[in-house]
């Protein structure tokens, strides 16, 4: 972890001690009859919900999550006595992060419940407004109901690398990883030999250095004629091997000198099995250096037919250009071939995915506050996944350091009281 996350994750600790761990909308009053804070302890009613009690009349108000989708369910009661479903009406309006509205009807149940066909969608994270109308009487509550919810200051959010992205159409490629090697380009090699034998009288190149084409690398006194000429390069790049010394002898026809331009490299990828039937020429590559992570983008040029013999893999070629000499030849490389993209509505980073409770989720932020959002996932590549629910275009997701977020509200306690 670098230096910056972990100033940003004590900043935000920080901040959540001076708030004492509580959401900034706890805090809110509205100052009219008829109103609960969600950071109190509501009172609980027979059936585990909350009580709305007004002028003698109680609303007890839960959401029914055993064994169906969540819906609103309540019971009436006046002066502590049960009453039936059909003495009055309720209806429950939400509104959600970013100003989204909902209405819930409930109507009255067999049970003595009234109940709404809605569903109550995750999270359920609310400010909450109830309607009832109970023996003719009209009776109005407000409170909120946060889940997976917090606020950060835009300050301690930028500090600490907090980073947001809009959701928005994309494209999952179908990739396949594969291992390959760097060679230099054939024809781009020349092995240097001496014309005539005899002792070598001067060298002028080592090993690594860059030489142009018609530039001298030795002198050698010939044999023949007694007397010295130079051996020079046919092209212009690097030495690889150098086999000669000062005073040794020049055999003719053996290769004194490699050198190889190396401006652009092979780079042979080796597939194995049935991946072998979906590469085809024309498609993109991602080349990644081991090293030191660097990457760079080609496309496939060939398959060569048959097989490489140690491996039994089919090899798929491909050229990688190297104009700052710094991809090596013989130095082993991984790549990501891309057979295919495919369009996709709506797409988020990978790295924009965290878990909460049992839902992949991922935080939205509207203004200074942050909330989960449980989605459903689709089609994937190593960097984009594909939200088939959940999200909608446009919404500010947290693509860096989220789990800074998640470990903030997480901190804070992310209740589930409605």
């Amino acid at each position: 972890m670098t230096l910056r996350p972990l100033i940003g994750a004590l900043a935000l600790s920080l901040l959540l001690v001076a708030c004492g761990g509580k959401d900034d909308h706890a805090e809110a009053g509205h100052g009219h009859e008829g109103e609960e804070h969600g950071a109190e302890e509501a009172a609980r009613g027979e059936h585990g919900g909350r009580l709305l009690t007004q002028d003698g009349v109680t609303v007890e108000l839960a959401i029914a999550e055993s064994g169906a989708p969540p819906t609103w369910q309540a019971w009436l009661y006046r002066d502590g006595k049960p009453l039936p479903a059909t003495a009055g009406t309720v209806e429950v309006r939400l509104v959600r992060l970013g100003g989204v509205r909902e209405t819930h009807t409930l109507v009255p149940q067999a049970d003595g419940s009234l109940l709404a066909k809605s569903v109550v969608g995750e999270p359920h994270s609310f400010d909450v407004e109830v309607i009832a109308r109970v023996d003719g009487k009209a009776l109005r509550w407000t409170y909120d109901s946060y889940e997976g919810r917090t606020t950060i200051a835009k300050k301690i959010a930028e500090d600490s690398g907090i980073r947001v992205a809009p959701a928005q159409p994309g494209v999952i490629a179908d990739e396949h990883e594969v291992q390959g090697l760097l060679t230099p380009v054939e024809g781009r090699v020349a092995n240097i030999a001496a014309r005539f034998p005899g002792p070598i009288r001067r060298l002028a190149v080592n090993v690594g250095d860059r030489v142009r084409a018609g530039q001298t690398l030795a002198t050698v006194e010939s044999n023949l004629s007694l007397t010295t000429y130079t051996v020079t390069t046919p092209i212009s790049g690097v030495v690889l091997a150098r086999n000669a010394t000062v005073g040794g002898v020049a055999g003719e026809g053996a290769t004194l000198f490699e050198v190889a331009d190396l401006s652009s490299l092979w780079v042979d990828l080796h597939i194995f099995g049935a991946d072998a039937q979906h590469i085809v020429p024309g498609v993109p590559v991602t080349v990644t250096r081991l090293s030191d992570g660097v990457t760079a983008q080609t496309t496939l040029e060939r398959v060569l037919p048959g097989t490489a013999t140690a491996s039994q893999s089919t090899v798929a070629r491909a050229t990688l250009a190297n104009a700052d000499g710094l991809w090596r030849p013989g130095s082993a490389v991984k790549a990501r071939i891309t057979v295919e993209q495919q369009p996709a509505a709506l797409v988020v980073p990978v790295a924009a995915l965290q878990t909460f409770r049992d839902w992949t989720v991922v935080f939205v932020r509207v203004g200074e506050t942050y909330e989960i959002r449980p989605i459903e996932l689709g089609k994937r590549d190593a960097e984009r996944v594909e939200v088939l629910s959940g999200l909608k275009a446009g919404d500010q997701v947290v693509v860096e350091q989220s789990y800074l977020v998640k470990a903030d509200i997480e901190k804070s306690g992310a209740s589930h009281d409605h």
